[in-house]
């Protein structure tokens, strides 16, 4: 029986975890695939990837095929040497000893691989689910508040009649549900990749990605807008007509505001349960002193105020 390194044709190290060996093999055999590569050795390599992956997934196989050891090459001849306990041990055999292979699997690793060592069945290889497709699709602000409908033409793989991966340009309907954040992803079920044989399609998942407008901004669910008010405004008071992407709020300011306070319109942020609120931060700005009648104004005011905007700046 000739030596190979299920370690190396899985290409992990011999410390691997079940985990580790799982993905690997998955990589690989859609790598060789043969209904994807069309390399004249692709099946070879593929069938060798899976009888690799039968010993390797397997306790009892791994754990015998480790006790040959790494003492070996590739294409080394090699024969398992039973103890009187009962274990195994690596061993060359003689140059004449040619043991039939589905008896040194059956020996090695127990009746149980007899199958695994018979050639990898084709019927198996031609089976595998399509690959879950990934995408980003740009949606506005208003669109999450009130949900929306798009027309994506997205570049899909897809498999012609002599095996060949393809990809071609598909049009699909998507509803973007109303409260959807940030980020979030949109999973449409069969929308993916093209299985293999029989094998149902891979999954499409859209990743939202929303677009805000300058003027607001969007934490979670709750969003924030910036309000300019004038110092009389802020001083005494005043309604403010406030835009926000559910229509237009007047909200009352308090007399006495100061810059960077901030009002809080509960339940005026992104739908959702809870939904999320809507922030108004307060600013404060001062009218140009361009002409001599404002500059005069100005003069004004500050005799009319005394007022000292550092007087607790020193202390």
């Amino acid at each position: 029986m000739k030596y190979k390194d299920y370690y190396a044709v899985m290409g992990v190290p011999r410390s691997a975890s079940d985990a580790e060996i799982k993905t690997a093999y998955r990589k690989l055999a859609r790598k060789y695939h043969p209904d994807l590569n069309k390399e004249s050795d692709a099946e070879k390599q593929f069938k060798e990837v899976g009888e690799a992956y039968q010993v390797l997934k397997d306790p009892e196989q791994r754990a015998a095929f480790d006790a040959l050891g790494t003492g070996f090459k590739d294409g080394d001849d090699i024969r398992p040497r039973q103890e009187a306990s009962g274990g195994y041990g690596g061993a060359y055999a003689d140059a004449n000893e040619t043991p039939d292979a589905e008896e040194f699997f059956s020996d090695l690793f127990g009746a149980r691989a007899r199958q695994s060592a018979r050639s990898y069945a084709p019927e198996y290889a031609h089976e595998w689910p399509g690959e879950d497709v990934h995408a980003r699709v740009n949606v506005s602000l208003q669109d999450i508040y009130t949900g929306a409908q798009r027309t994506l033409s997205l570049q899909m793989p897809s498999v012609d009649d002599q095996g060949r991966v393809t990809f071609q340009t598909r049009t699909l309907d998507v509803a973007i549900p109303k409260g959807i954040l940030d980020g979030q992803r949109l999973r449409l079920a069969g929308q993916g990749g093209p299985g293999m044989g029989n094998a149902p399609r891979g999954d499409l998942y859209l990743e939202i990605s929303v677009d805000t407008p300058k003027r607001y901004r969007l934490d979670g669910r709750d969003v924030t807008t910036d309000v300019p008010l004038a110092p009389w405004e802020a001083a005494l008071g005043a309604e403010v007509v406030v835009p926000t992407p559910s229509g237009d709020v007047t909200v009352t300011v308090p007399a006495g505001s100061s810059a960077g306070r901030r009002l809080r319109l509960k339940g005026r942020g992104v739908p959702g349960n809870p939904p999320g609120d809507f922030y108004v931060m307060l600013s404060t700005v001062l009218p140009p002193a361009d002409t001599e009648a404002k500059k005069a104004a100005y003069a004004a005011m500050r005799q009319a105020l005394d007022f000292d905007p550092r007087a607790h700046f020193y202390r």
